[in-house]
């Protein structure tokens, strides 16, 4: 009898180049981005739906129409696979990715149990220190990451769904040390993912957070004719975290008020203040909707000084 496998893909692009592989097996592919908005643990319910649809369609315009047919649709075509011998679990190194990652595993964990889960994930190739995506992959290399797939164990899907619920929880401090208790984690790239994550919460220094303060850098150092051409850097200077042009086109509508978005692109003088860590933004941007995962954003001060989080006493 042969052996039957379910692919789940971190995205569109993966999924097109695993039909165009033709290799073995349905594709599934997950389209969500949980490292924003707010999450609950109970990844399918109800609740978790509604939660996530609230934050697309208040932060991103997503209308329900296209969130059914987008988001739901293949989500309910997970749901309706459930004899494969095999999962195989496609994701990158990007913290996008990572957050998606256990948020699956927690759900294969619940509805799949027992079922042999393996994973593939891209970021670093021999000889190179660029971090690659799946998309970036050749023919080749695609084939030689899925030939050596890592199959998890019970104890590495434990642990995934103990980050996913760490993530999902009000206070995001236990993440700070998550990563010590399996260091022989197969999940190679969650650590750093998970410390780009804590980086998220504003600095106690000016009330941005690293990635707020990496834009109002790139404004200063460079010169943009417009907003397409400042995304268009953002994106290729991002680090690990693995945003869409979307994503960063919303930060800069939370940050308008601090550049003049026009030829060229420059920082306001109250920008330049935050900028130099002469004016603190944090009540001017603060905001109690904002959640990263489980946790209010702004409830929690990065310490630059001690790269650890402080939490915020009301």
């Amino acid at each position: 009898m042969k052996h039957s496998l379910l692919h789940i893909t971190n995205g569109d692009s993966t999924t097109h180049k695993l039909q165009k592989l033709n290799i073995d097996g349905d594709i599934i592919t997950w389209r969500e981005m949980l490292c924003e908005g707010k999450t609950i643990v109970d990844v399918g319910s109800e609740s978790f739906w509604k939660i996530r649809f609230d934050f697309l369609k208040d932060s991103y315009k997503v209308t329900k129409k296209k969130f059914i047919d987008y988001t739901l649709k293949e989500y309910r075509n997970l749901c309706n696979h459930k004899q494969q011998d095999e999962i195989v679990l496609w994701f990158e190194y990007d913290l996008f990715c990572q957050i998606n990652m256990v948020a699956v595993i927690s759900w294969l964990k619940r509805y799949r149990k027992g079922h042999k889960v393996s994973l593939v994930s891209s970021g670093k190739i021999s000889g190179s220190d660029k971090m690659f995506g799946l998309g970036e992959l050749t023919t080749e290399q695609l084939k030689q990451h899925f030939e050596n797939r890592i199959e998890l164990t019970n104890d590495d899907i434990e642990y995934a769904d103990y980050i996913w619920q760490l993530y999902c929880s009000d206070s995001p401090l236990p993440l700070e040390n998550a990563h010590k208790f399996n260091p022989k984690s197969p999940f190679v790239y969650l650590e750093k993912a998970l410390r780009s994550h804590l980086l998220r919460f504003p600095s106690i220094e000016n009330g941005l957070n690293h990635i707020e303060n990496n834009i109002l850098n790139a404004i200063n150092d460079n010169e943009f004719a417009n907003q397409d051409q400042l995304v268009g850097y953002l994106l290729k200077h991002q680090e690990n975290y693995g945003f869409g042009d979307s994503q960063y086109f919303n930060k800069l509508e939370q940050l308008k008020k601090l550049f003049s978005p026009f030829d060229p692109i420059k920082l306001t003088k109250t920008g330049k203040k935050v900028l130099q860590n002469q004016t603190n933004y944090y009540g001017k941007i603060r905001s109690d909707f904002s959640y990263l995962g489980g946790a209010k954003k702004y409830s929690y001060l990065y310490v630059n000084s001690t790269n650890k989080l402080l939490k915020i006493t009301s």
